[in-house]
């Protein structure tokens, strides 16, 4: 009898092992997809359970090894979405005795990887990124860089939300937030870049992933004057709709929803990789602190204006959430150097505005009004060096007495080009009336 328990007990014992080998070698590609970005190449690797790994890199030819642990046998990888000129191939072979399955990627030269799991969250499961990061490519305006001249244009990055590993929102009938606000960008650039003395960059020009600390860096490198992400909200019920424009905030978000965006942000943050620390080597501490201080306190002044001029014009064309900005600690908002606003063009929780913001119509739409309350907003608060500033300077504030032609026959211009620039339909003026004069 005591021979018998004996038995059952080892039995028990080696069961459980086959078991547990079982179970640790149930891992599986089950999709590749690359990501190719002007900075980075990313590719995922789309897993069936947490990654045991190990990478390395090698040379001559240049290649990038990962080596999957207590991986069960597969006959091929699942072909790759989407190429990158830095990925030549990607190829595998198995090794049955440990369990490993071995990747190497062929790359076009030499590249530093950085690799990390990340869990599942989203539309996504457990995954395996390697950020693959080659020389620096030049970004589209590096002429912005420059030493600015007098007259110069107002430059506004543009910044759509999500984008590449980071879907952002998923609306009721499946549509992606990433892929909403990138058209709606792309069309606000149109308009800016048509208008004399204005300049867009677009922070992302496609369907990558862009870190949130980097976007605003981005900005920077390209001497913008004001920075506007543009998103789609989401809550958890269907009913909240409408537009509404988001501003820095030092302490807590003011609503519900604004404290949604903060985790939603977090979320992007972990769809997007891993973080970085920006650090302050400044030895005057004291003097730094009060110079940012005060670059912050302006960026937040100019921000409200921008936003309040930007509501006005959305309140024109679509339902607005809040009527007056509302304030939220989003990383995006959050350079003291730079004004930045983040507009909400509506819910994609709710069906209807989801189907709404899907359409090309109401995405020019919600581009061209963003783009007249930014227009209003420059020209009232126009950068002194700008264009906009040297064109304020002519301006004319009509006093009892004065006709359009009159005014015209002062500043030595006709009165068709008068009417032309201040979009008048006749010669009717009225007191107090600020007319621009044209060049």
């Amino acid at each position: 009898m005591k021979n018998d328990k004996k038995k059952v007990h080892w039995l028990w014992l080696l069961l459980c092992c086959w078991a547990g080998s079982v179970w640790a070698a149930s891992n599986e590609v089950q999709s590749i997809r690359i990501w190719p970005s002007p900075e980075n190449t990313r590719v995922v690797f789309d897993l069936a359970a947490a990654p045991d790994q190990r990478s390395f890199a090698l040379e001559n030819p240049h290649r990038f090894v990962i080596d999957l642990r207590q991986h069960k046998a597969q006959s091929r990888l699942p072909a790759a979405s989407g190429d990158a000129s830095l990925i030549q191939n990607i190829r595998s072979s198995y090794t049955a005795n440990n369990q490993t399955l071995r990747i190497v990627l062929d790359l076009s030269e030499k590249a530093s990887a950085n690799v990390f799991s990340l869990p599942p969250t989203g539309p996504y499961g457990h995954r395996l990124v390697v950020d693959f990061k080659g020389e620096q490519r030049e970004l589209p305006v590096a002429q912005a860089r420059a030493q600015r001249q007098p007259g110069r244009d107002i430059i506004i990055a543009i910044d759509a939300g999500h984008g590449g590993e980071d879907p952002g929102s998923i609306g009721p009938a499946g549509t992606f937030e990433k892929n909403l606000v990138l058209p709606i960008a792309r069309r606000l650039a149109e308009l800016i870049n048509n208008e004399p003395g204005m300049k867009a960059v677009l922070v992302r020009t496609g369907d990558y992933f862009v870190h949130l600390n980097r976007r605003t860096d981005i900005a920077r490198e390209m001497q913008a004057d004001l920075l506007v992400s543009i998103h789609a909200d989401a809550f958890t019920s269907p009913q909240p709709r409408g537009a509404a424009v988001w501003v820095l905030s030092l302490r807590r978000a003011t609503s519900e929803v604004g404290r949604m965006l903060e985790q939603k942000e977090r979320h992007s943050e972990l769809l997007g990789g891993v973080g970085e620390i920006i650090r302050d080597s400044t030895q005057e501490r004291y003097l730094a602190q009060t110079v940012l201080d005060l670059s912050m306190n302006h960026s937040m002044v100019s921000a409200h204006q921008a936003a309040t001029h930007v509501l006005a014009e959305l309140g024109q064309i679509t339902r607005l959430h809040r009527r007056e900005p509302q304030a939220a600690s989003l990383a995006v908002l959050r350079s003291p150097d730079i004004p930045s606003i983040l507009v909400e063009v509506g819910f994609i929780s709710n069906p209807q505005e989801e189907q709404q913001l899907r359409t090309a119509q109401h995405q020019q739409r919600l581009a061209q009004s963003m783009f007249q309350g930014l227009r209003r907003h420059f020209r009232e608060s126009p950068p002194a060096d700008s264009l906009f500033a040297q064109h304020r300077s002519r301006e004319h504030r009509v006093e009892r007495g004065e006709s359009l032609s009159l005014v015209a026959q002062r500043y030595n211009v006709s009165v068709e080009a008068l009417r032309q620039h201040n979009q008048l339909n006749g010669d009717t003026i009225r007191i107090g009336q600020v007319l621009r004069i044209p060049d």
